[in-house]
């Protein structure tokens, strides 16, 4: 038996295939640009997609940039800020949801009020504090202000609140500590809040751009977003080395994706961030 499809179905289809088009339409391009031959002249947008393509951009920018230290560095200071964000946001989420101590509510309230602050507005008190702690052009310095973001704290006292305080009676009912607890029953059901904000994370970190331009004054300290810009040349405008570039630099976000696209679609969700 065939259904009918609604008018209202239809549109939706449609729209939904002129955005997704809109968004891939840039990922094509940066990945036909990074395969023509470097200094090739363009007279018209389709000669971008057409033959002839090369391969050998990809080993020349490993060889020949600062791209793979910058690509170290990236990767370095993401999969950091995800352990770190994981353990320290986790366990003051905990605190906060779950163990009522004097103060928690305000503590909540107060965390709550930082996502209306934007975060262009702490850069001069951030870089001033950074500065006397001379942390300026290290890992930590570029590190450690990524950690405590609001919004991962927030999303994790959510879910917190979410387990039945049952189950924490019980455990201390059976003499576990709240360390124990913690590890033991709270982390173990948390697996889905937890790949959240692991996924947030790592995307925030990758892609920051601003602090990383501030905090590192020597290019050995670059990440990707901050490296790429200086492939460019001066004189002349050649985009096929920083688009190859950015295909590389794209590459680990593209494969977190594939992997985690459900638990990143349930975060979005969890979250209530809209586009």
């Amino acid at each position: 038996m065939k259904t009918k499809t609604s008018p209202g179905k239809i549109i939706l289809e449609v729209v939904s295939v002129i955005i997704a088009i809109t968004f891939i339409t840039p990922i094509i391009w940066a990945l036909a640009v990074s395969l023509k031959y470097e200094g090739m002249q363009i007279s018209n947008t389709f000669q971008w997609f057409a033959p002839p393509y090369t391969l050998n951009n990809y080993p020349d920018i490993i060889r020949g940039t600062s791209v793979p230290y910058w690509l170290f560095n990236s990767l370095f200071l993401a999969v950091l800020s995800v352990l770190m964000t994981l353990l320290l946001s986790s366990m003051a989420a905990f605190a906060i949801a779950k163990l009522k101590f004097k103060g928690s509510g305000a503590m909540y309230m107060y965390f709550l009020m930082g996502l209306m602050v934007p975060g262009e507005a702490t850069i001069v008190p951030l870089f001033i504090t950074v500065n006397g702690l001379n942390l300026i052009d290290s890992y930590g310095g570029m590190l450690f202000p990524g950690i405590a973001g609001s919004m991962n704290l927030i999303i994790m006292i959510t879910f917190f609140k979410g387990i039945p305080d049952e189950l924490i009676e019980a455990a201390h009912i059976d003499g576990a500590g709240n360390l124990n607890i913690f590890f033991n029953v709270i982390l173990p059901l948390s697996k889905t809040v937890l790949v959240t904000v692991g996924i947030f994370s790592f995307l925030g970190s990758w892609n920051n751009y601003l602090w990383p331009l501030l905090c590192a004054m020597s290019e050995g300290m670059y990440t990707l977003p901050i490296g790429i810009p200086t492939l460019l040349s001066t004189y002349t405008t050649d985009y096929v080395i920083p688009m190859t570039a950015n295909m590389v630099a794209s590459l680990p976000a593209i494969i977190l994706y594939l992997i985690f696209e459900k638990q990143i679609v349930q975060g979005v969700a969890l979250s209530g961030i809209k586009g």
